[in-house]
């Protein structure tokens, strides 16, 4: 019971630290090595390495708890469906790797983490027990954490570049630069409006992660569980704080998430009043946006990528049905490639001038350097980047692996709960961004999902 205790006071720990590692490394690194440093990996690994202390103790836990009804066989290990699909995806994932030669190189490394570090911790996660005073604590810790991180995302707006930059931010803005700090902000093409990223690593990052408190704010205020005004309020400073993001996905998921767990409400006519309302502010929001900023909404050159890059996506599985190894797309390659700024025909590059590490291209013409540029391949959507990966099986497998487990967390509770909606926001996401790659987004859901799918009593 102890090892119990001392593994989930860990793991609320690491999901309530996760939101503020972007922030902390990027004012450590300033501290420590000065401005102008990429964040320093001694600094960026603590969440890694708090994770494989929980893992430890489960594998711990899970061993102890089989040998106290006798001697443990490997017979014992009980695998279902999504234990199979994440070995497979595993065995595969090595496979291909290994014929692509790009087998334990730094690019399979940085794949391999994104794509199965948060996988391996639910496989092992998912077979020990868990607390019901985890399934409270686990909702505190989020819509506490979430009312600080929206709370500092509305005032980050206000606040001038300077004070970013001496906390150790980047001066440029929208960009990611591998070997430099983080941009302290994003500001959508054409207009000085900026997008609030709060303590994370971008705006689509923070929207994201916002989902996640979203779906215990849903499950309560319509089960009535939270009718202090304080709650209410909360619920709509991180409903605000998505908008702030201006992330389209973030929103579309927020919106899909509450329609969701409407539908499902029995008798579903009395939410219809209320769907009706939703649906007729969410209609009168869009318009005024649309009528004074468009830009907001459309941005050319971002829906332009949305587009392009997924059937650039699907030409490449098509050309390489068996998958070019891990780490060739998505946050991976945006670690070991070239910076590549994509401008449209007229612009002004004059202020990169002054960068010659930044590859500027305008109308997908290179305009600095003259030396070839290495671009990331970025499919905009994280399950074609897993079929560029690990090809046309891996896909399946993968989505195989999505809709199993939405379906597992269905059955669990035969209701709707927050973890079914937080996974499925993220999941609808996927479709638009590398959703899964922030480690605050990922490594949180899984753990929420091992917990809801070992302990049929733990109402997340």
């Amino acid at each position: 019971m102890d090892l119990q205790r001392t593994r989930e006071r860990l793991a609320l720990l690491l999901i309530a630290l996760l939101p503020f590692h972007a922030f902390a490394v990027t004012v450590g690194t300033k501290l420590i090595a000065g401005p102008g440093h990429a964040p320093l990996t001694a600094l960026s690994v603590w969440k890694e390495i708090l994770l494989l202390v929980i893992l430890s103790l489960s594998l711990i836990e899970a061993v102890r708890l089989k040998m106290e009804n006798g001697k443990w066989k490997i017979t014992d290990l009980r695998i279902d469906l999504i234990d199979l699909l994440i070995v497979l995806l595993g065995v595969l994932a090595l496979t291909v790797s290994y014929f692509q030669s790009s087998i334990f190189n730094l690019q399979f490394l940085y794949g391999f983490k994104y794509d199965f570090t948060p996988l391996i911790a639910f496989l092992i996660l998912r077979r020990v027990p868990w607390s019901e005073q985890f399934a409270a604590h686990v909702k505190t810790v989020l819509l506490s954490v979430g009312a600080i991180v929206s709370a500092y995302a509305i005032i980050s707006l206000w606040l001038p570049q300077s004070v970013f930059t001496m906390l150790g931010y980047s001066d440029l803005h929208s960009l990611y630069v591998s070997h430099g700090p983080l941009a302290a902000f994003q500001q959508i093409e054409g207009l000085p409006i900026h997008r609030a990223q709060s303590t994370f690593s971008g705006p689509n990052q923070f929207g994201l992660w916002l989902l996640l408190p979203l779906g215990f704010i849903i499950v309560s205020v319509f089960n009535k569980q939270l009718s202090a005004f304080s709650f209410q309020l909360l619920g709509v400073l991180i409903v605000i704080s998505i908008f702030l993001s201006m992330s389209r996905a973030a929103v579309l998921s927020a919106g899909v998430m509450i329609a969701v767990f409407l539908a499902s409400q029995r008798p579903f006519r009395r939410c219809v009043p209320l769907a009706l309302s939703l649906l007729c502010i969410t209609i009168v929001l869009l318009f005024a946006i649309h009528t004074y900023a468009p830009g907001i909404l459309l941005r050319a050159t971002s829906t332009r990528g949305h587009i392009a890059r997924p059937l650039e996506a699907v030409r490449l599985i098509a050309a390489h049905p068996f998958g070019r190894g891990l780490g060739t797309a998505g946050p991976a390659s945006n670690r070991t490639s070239d910076t590549c700024v994509y401008l449209p025909g007229g612009s002004d590059i004059s202020w990169a001038e002054d960068r010659p590490e930044l590859c500027v291209f305008v109308d997908d013409v290179q305009m600095q350097p003259e030396a070839p540029c290495s671009c990331p391949l970025l499919p905009e959507n994280w399950y074609l980047q897993i079929g560029i990966e690990m090809g046309v099986l891996g896909l399946v497998l993968y989505l195989l692996l999505i809709l199993l487990v939405l379906q597992e967390l269905r059955i669990t509770h035969h209701e709707l709960q927050s973890t079914y909606l937080a996974f499925l926001g993220i999941s609808i996401a996927a479709l638009f961004l590398h959703a899964w790659e922030d480690s605050a987004v990922a490594y949180s859901v899984w753990i929420l999902v091992a917990s809801t799918l070992t302990s049929p009593r733990a109402k997340i």
